[in-house]
């Protein structure tokens, strides 16, 4: 049966994701994609309706994204927001201009017509508005619905096309997420099915279809992503998977035991052992340019999981731990609109002649529903609590090329990380949580004498979906505790910093 989907265009809007969180959590199913996409991507999907996203352009520059026009001829319900109703209306013949007075901020809506767009929603309702230009001819036919104090359209309609100035995915406007909604399910007609058990229902069905009586390789990190992809893909094949664990030398202290331990005691996988430490650490020598690294990570994991599969009968496929927020940062989309921010090992690195075909059935998800499944599937809490570990492991948590030597210092200066806010009892509290090899040394004393060794920077920060973090207020007693500890336990560091920088401008991990 084909996914009901709500395909939201990505103008360029910083707050364009959110929209897909506040439909997501209304368990609604939608896809985000840029304007330009072929649209075949949706053959197996069911499209009820389109969400234009804002942007940061003007409609009148002559590289703005526009409308794609193959949407017009499915004739399923449209709704522009901010500059995607600009575009609307820009459509249709309307008249949009530069505003005198540019509207940001909070601002009061005003319903003046009956809609179903604002079904439940009080007459005067707090949105948020973030733009310049604004409309001051409608296209005809139309109607406005509702209007602020700046504006005489804020929201219109015309048959089964909507457009709303303000922004109703963030938090600043009030019941924007019903309004969200609204659209969805009673505009669009969209199932609102969009659930864990569904989820892992129909994942099973498809993996069953798709991989037959062939049997299939899942690269395993010992992650949550990883871990809860396997245990999916048993549930639907059993014995036909077999997981690969591989020592890539870049791993955590005991990481090897630990992630081994939990994968056949606690998941009860079939799981190999491929210790291709010595592989990687050669291809990595002399290399510090982080793309560089993320690619020789994901070809080599690609070579080891090859040369495993030969070890097994009738192999065809590779599963990996792949995630939404691991495609949407990867992606390449040549308009201009969206660039790489970082390619992901599971993503971007991945050779074009590979020779298993992929299956990834939590590439449509977000992390903290990743962990829903998880726990639908009966895990393990230790295992869904894991902090996030990414594929290409400490690698990229060292600036610069990559040396046992460093890698040994950064290991315990880790460990010694988390086993201080575990001691705190902050682990749980904390989204992620890792340190960072910096490639800066630094004057320091120790016992009178004058050194000059490694900067180690900690970072903590909490999140929902890895698409945007904020940093954690680790308290002060603690933070000392860490500096301390790692000054005088971990040779050749004197100077230890904790990274204050929320994501966005900053990513996440520090390549």
């Amino acid at each position: 049966m084909k996914q009901d989907t709500i395909i939201i265009f990505d103008f360029g809007s910083q707050y364009t994701r959110l929209i897909s969180r506040r439909l997501r959590e209304k368990n609604i199913f939608c896809d985000l994609v840029s304007p330009n996409i072929d649209p075949n991507f949706f053959k197996d999907r069911t499209i009820k309706g389109f969400i234009l996203s804002g942007g940061p352009n003007s409609v009148f520059d002559i590289d703005s994204p526009k409308i794609p026009n193959w949407i017009m001829n499915l004739d399923v319900p449209i709704l522009g927001i901010c500059y995607g109703m600009q575009l609307i209306a820009q459509e249709f013949n309307g008249k949009v201009e530069e505003a005198s007075n540019r509207e940001y901020g909070n601002a009061i809506l005003k319903i003046k017509k009956d809609s179903m767009l604002f079904n439940g929603i009080p007459p005067s309702n707090k949105v948020w508005m973030s733009h310049s230009d604004k409309i001051i001819k409608l296209p005809e036919n139309f109607t406005a619905v509702a209007e602020t104090n700046n504006t005489f359209c804020a929201a219109f309609e015309y048959k089964n096309i909507y457009g709303v100035q303000f922004h109703p995915e963030v938090d600043n406007t009030n019941l924007g997420d019903e309004i969200l909604s609204n659209f969805a399910v009673n505009i669009c007609g969209t199932k609102n099915d969009w659930t864990s058990q569904n989820f892992i229902q129909n994942s099973i069905n498809q993996i069953k279809d798709e991989v037959g009586d062939s049997n299939v390789i899942c690269a395993l990190s010992g992650g949550v992503d990883s871990s809860i992809t396997a245990t999916l893909i048993h549930k639907a094949i059993g014995s036909q998977l077999t997981s690969i664990f591989v020592n890539n030398g870049l791993l955590r202290k005991n990481e090897e035991d630990d992630v081994m331990n939990f994968l056949k005691k606690d998941l009860g996988l079939n799981v190999i052992l491929a210790d291709a430490s010595k592989q990687f650490l050669e291809k990595l020598k002399n290399i510090s340019d982080p793309e560089k690294k993320r690619k020789i990570i994901g070809t080599e994991f690609i070579n080891v999981f090859e040369k495993e599969s030969k070890k097994i009968n009738n192999v065809k496929f590779l599963a990996q731990g792949t995630l939404y927020s691991d495609v949407v940062e990867s992606a390449l989309i040549k308009d201009g609109h969206q660039v790489v921010i970082k390619s992901h090992h599971n993503v971007g690195g991945l050779p074009e002649k590979m020779k298993l075909k992929l299956i990834e059935p939590l590439r449509l998800l977000f992390k903290d529903e990743v962990r829903e499944i998880g726990k639908e599937l009966g895990i393990n809490n230790k295992v869904i609590g894991r902090h996030p570990f990414p594929g290409p492991g400490l690698a990229i948590r060292i600036m610069g090329d990559v040396t046992e030597k460093k890698l040994e210092l950064l290991r315990e200066a880790d460990h010694i990380f988390i086993d201080e806010i575990k001691k705190a009892n902050l682990y749980d509290e904390i989204w992620q949580a890792f340190a960072v090899l910096t490639n800066t040394q630094s004057v320091g004393v120790m016992g009178d004498n004058r050194t000059y060794q490694n900067c180690v920077a900690i970072r903590a920060v909490n999140s929902k979906d890895a698409m945007t973090a904020d940093w954690s207020k680790i308290p002060y007693d603690v933070l000392s505790k860490i500096s301390s500890r790692i000054i005088n336990e971990v040779n050749g560091v004197n100077r230890v910093v904790y990274d204050i920088t929320s994501k966005p401008p900053s990513t996440i991990e520090w390549e």
